[in-house]
């Protein structure tokens, strides 16, 4: 089975809204995005299914500017909608992207729309006339008329290369300490790329003073609680089991077999392999976690 990776993307007026709305329209952002997908999908001219798709949040760019997004991983396929049969898509094409840009843009300016209406969304600065909601609309106007990025790239080698994927972008923060070069009186040093340049020239160096640092990296903490990874269609947490079992009887694929309480599990002894030398290295004790201290002595 092929797995596309599709990206949607704000433009940049609502992202300079969304650090201070972050949970309302970062919220609308998976929704929207997940709804477009699906929505397309099931549409009998494209695809005729009903899908299933794994987005995760970004919003950040290189040099740590707000740049919001979501990366979505998606089956090339879904069930028909009696779940009789998988439907799969063409080979190497998932879904038109400008049917989906379209449709994202509208869904995602009425979805705002009433989220100003209904009071969910604050202003501050230089937006503070926003909260009126003809000037919003006003505000809003351009972007109808605008094209939005939303962008499907090629299919994924297979299903070890979308858990290779997954787990290089699942859990990062906005800067790794990979990229820092320097903390001086100058100020904080990394490496950024510049994807307007190609090969080697496109890796440089940026020197921030450190409140400005500090802003940009604070402009990526997410709400308490928030989800930036989210699960939607057929593979949403309530039906997923389901749905994989029934899909894997329709492709012929065997049934995953899980060890059950009774079955007897050989764990041999872990080894790990040095990154910098390539030797194994060998646990030979396991040091137990000591009982914290709950008062002063």
């Amino acid at each position: 089975m092929e797995y596309y990776h599709v990206v949607f993307t704000l433009p940049a007026p609502i992202s300079a809204i969304a650090w201070y709305n972050k949970r309302v329209i970062y919220g609308l952002l998976f929704d929207i995005a997940a709804e477009t997908l699906r929505t397309i999908a099931a549409d009998p001219k494209h695809l005729g299914a009903d899908i299933g798709a794994t987005l995760v949040l970004h919003t950040w760019g290189s040099a740590l500017t707000h740049h919001p997004h979501v990366h979505g991983i998606v089956p090339g396929g879904g069930l028909s909608a009696d779940g009789a049969r998988w439907i799969a898509c063409r080979r190497g094409f998932f879904l038109p992207v400008r049917v989906l840009s379209r449709l994202f843009r509208r869904r995602f300016l009425e979805a705002l729309t009433d989220a100003h209406q209904r009071g969910r969304l604050q202003f501050f600065g230089e937006y503070t006339q926003l909260a009126d909601r003809a000037a919003f609309a006003k505000w809003l106007a351009p972007l109808r008329a605008s094209e939005w990025f939303v962008y499907a790239k090629r299919p994924f080698a297979g299903p070890e290369a979308v858990l290779a994927y997954l787990s290089r972008y699942t859990h990062r923060v906005a800067i790794s300490n990979q990229r820092l070069l320097a903390f001086d009186e100058r100020g904080v040093t990394f490496r950024w790329k510049d994807y307007r340049e190609k090969g080697r020239t496109r890796y440089k160096a940026m020197t921030l003073d450190t409140g400005e640092f500090m802003r940009r990296f604070l402009l990526h903490v997410l709400p308490v609680g928030f989800h930036r990874i989210r699960h939607y269609g057929l593979l949403a947490n309530p039906v997923r089991r389901a749905n994989l079992r029934k899909i894997r009887t329709l492709l012929g694929v065997p049934p995953e077999l899980r060890p059950t309480p009774h079955d007897t599990v050989i764990v041999d002894r872990p080894t790990f392999i040095c990154r910098h030398c390539g030797a194994p290295m060998l646990v030979i004790d396991i040091l137990p976690r000591t009982v914290p201290i709950r008062a002063p002595p």
